[in-house]
């Protein structure tokens, strides 16, 4: 392997990886070198996903915690510093969807899927951050972004203001911590085969519209995202901070 692209000695947090583009995006960090911290809010898919990368013989460890929760944030890096668990790479993946349209949506849901898509970024990358700066090696910050980082669709409104709002967040990192050696950039995925598209891939008008709309021609993978992570949190990324990395099959270059 490049040594551009060389994980090994590195520690790499990504939450909401007990499943999902997290658990995939933490699997292919795992085989460019790093060990692992998989983080969730379920302890028992947290372990059932432990035993796949010991298995494939990886370095991984498990931190149970709800990232909307300032307080559980602030404890699960109380344990990684008592624990010795030095974050130098940290994925900003845990997120919800919400479908409403804004006339009917209460404040209540609004927050939730503010709190849990754009203010955990905040509060994960300010303590990771705060640990990168004191140590002085530097360090990644990867949030994860949507195709609505730019663009807007009908019923997801909290979604779209979480995600543009992802855009700007990654770019005041970049901006306050790019001379602490520490590069913050996102990842825009674009339409994903996962679970929180379960009912959009099932739906035949909107699956075509997808696949007709992306020059690609069809949905991504979670696999797709493997490589833009594995850059992002490499030395081949030394020099790239405050962007995002669109993987969407072209989608957001046509009309």
């Amino acid at each position: 392997m490049s040594k551009l692209f060389d994980l090994s000695g590195r520690t790499a947090l990504v939450t909401g990886s007990s499943g999902g583009l997290g658990l995939v995006m933490a699997r292919g960090l795992a085989e460019a070198g790093a060990a692992v911290v998989l983080n969730g809010r379920d302890a028992a898919k947290l372990a059932a996903a432990k035993e796949g990368f010991i298995e494939a013989g990886y370095t991984v460890s498990v931190s149970a915690f709800d990232v909307a929760d300032e307080a559980a944030v602030l404890a699960g890096f109380a344990a990684f510093d008592e624990a010795g668990i030095d974050i130098d790479i940290l994925v900003n993946n845990a997120g919800i969807q919400f479908r409403k349209p804004m006339i009917d949506l209460a404040v209540a849901d609004w927050r939730r899927v503010l709190e849990t898509n754009l203010t955990s970024a905040f509060v994960m990358g300010r303590e990771a951050a705060r640990r990168m700066i004191a140590r002085g090696k530097g360090g990644k910050i990867i949030n994860i972004g949507s195709l609505t980082s730019e663009v807007a669709r009908a019923t997801v409104a909290p979604y779209t203001a979480a995600k543009g709002g992802i855009k700007l967040l990654t770019r005041s990192m970049a901006a306050e911590w790019a001379k602490y050696d520490i590069q913050s950039n996102a990842i825009g995925p674009g339409y994903i085969i996962t679970e929180m598209n379960k009912a959009l891939i099932e739906d035949k008008a909107f699956d075509a519209w997808v696949r007709g709309r992306t020059p690609s021609a069809r949905w991504g993978t979670p696999e797709d995202l493997i490589g833009a992570a594995v850059f992002l949190a490499s030395p081949a990324s030394d020099f790239v901070n405050g962007q995002i990395l669109y993987v969407d099959g072209g989608m957001l270059a046509v009309l």
